[in-house]
């Protein structure tokens, strides 16, 4: 099939003060999340002037990509839309649709199956299309890359550079901590056309770059950002409990690899550079955190990869096993039950 555009699909993020709360009710509209819980999260965004870095790593991204794509021959005009701050992805359609666009290429900032990090890319184009009505152009999802070699050694190789930040004498007693976003425990159950694909696919990729940074090194997989109310189980454990476990065993230094995300988005520099940092100095643990692909060259290439896959067959790069297609069933990782609000 012929495609004549391409589309960065995230998720987005404030970039004013006054943006915080109503970006907040945008991400958690329908969840019954209390005003008392958007507040605590929105002294995050404070913390850092009321701008999420996410736009700006989304703006670099895409201009990268758009480079990427002049240098190699790929002739698709690039666009970029958001589900829950501007640039809104219905904005984006309309626009693509103004300017002729029929058929387009989505690549969604997310490497993993689940609800929340493929299908409801899925609802973000289905809705933003109804939203512009006759004449918006078809979006088709790109496939989901968590073990693609561009999105795997970027993150070894931030992994290899954290840990020659350690002092070499505690490698002996160093351990990797891959981290993630946690989810209910019922969505990862149902995630994938069988359950379990969000587990699956991250511990497939940190084995992938455990291999390839510090195959002498013992890991963990652990989990992060868990924003849901305290009665509904979440993945676990949760990255601060974990190293205070590590602490206990003798662990002396950890390197903290975000295998979860694309970029160094306001939840990792929160989560991991203020509250997981603090507590490993708590606990006298030697502690770094390796970065994020963002715009490596290889995460870049990657994404020019994937559109030729669709675009010219191109072979698959892929370092993993676990089962990978380009069209989600239509029965895999149903959406959550939603609570009223509280």
């Amino acid at each position: 099939m012929a495609y004549d555009a391409f589309v960065l699909l995230s998720f987005g993020g404030p970039e004013h003060p006054d943006d915080v709360m109503p970006f907040l009710r945008n991400v958690t509209r329908g969840r019954g999340v209390p005003e008392e819980r958007l507040l605590e999260v929105a002294e995050h965004y404070y913390h850092f002037g009321g701008v999420s870095p996410i736009n700006q790593q989304c703006r670099d991204l895409l201009a990268a990509v758009q480079a990427d794509f002049a240098a190699h021959g790929v002739g698709l005009p690039a666009y970029w839309g958001n589900r829950n701050w501007q640039p809104m992805l219905a904005d984006t359609v309309a626009q693509m649709r103004d300017d002729g666009v029929e058929d387009a290429l989505g690549f969604a900032t997310s490497a993993y199956g689940g609800y929340s990090s493929c299908r409801q890319y899925w609802e973000d184009i289905a809705a933003a299309r109804a939203h512009v009505g006759p004449g918006a152009p078809r979006i088709a999802k790109l496939r989901q890359f968590w073990d693609h070699p561009g999105f795997v050694e970027p993150h070894a190789e931030a992994v290899r550079t954290a840990l020659a930040s350690l002092d070499p004498a505690g490698r002996a007693t160093t351990r990797l901590v891959f981290t993630a976003h946690s989810i209910p425990v019922s969505m990862a159950e149902t995630a994938g056309p069988h359950g379990g694909r969000y587990t699956a696919q991250l511990n497939e990729t940190a084995r992938l770059v455990h291999s390839s940074a510090a195959p002498d090194l013992p890991w963990d997989l652990v989990w992060q950002s868990r924003s849901g109310p305290p009665q509904v189980p979440w993945l676990e454990p949760d990255i601060n409990d974990h190293l205070r476990v590590l602490a206990d065993k003798g662990v002396t230094d950890v390197v903290v690899s975000p295998i979860g995300f694309v970029s160094d988005h306001l939840e990792v520099i929160w989560d991991l550079d203020n509250e997981a940092l603090e507590t490993a100095r708590e606990l006298g643990i030697g502690y770094a955190r390796a970065g994020t692909p963002g715009t490596h060259p290889a995460f870049v290439t990657m994404i020019r990869e994937l559109v030729q896959e669709r675009t010219a067959t191109a072979p698959q790069h892929r370092l993993g096993t676990l089962p990978v297609w380009d069209v989600c069933p239509q029965d895999c990782c149903q959406a959550p039950q939603r609570r009223g609000p509280r």
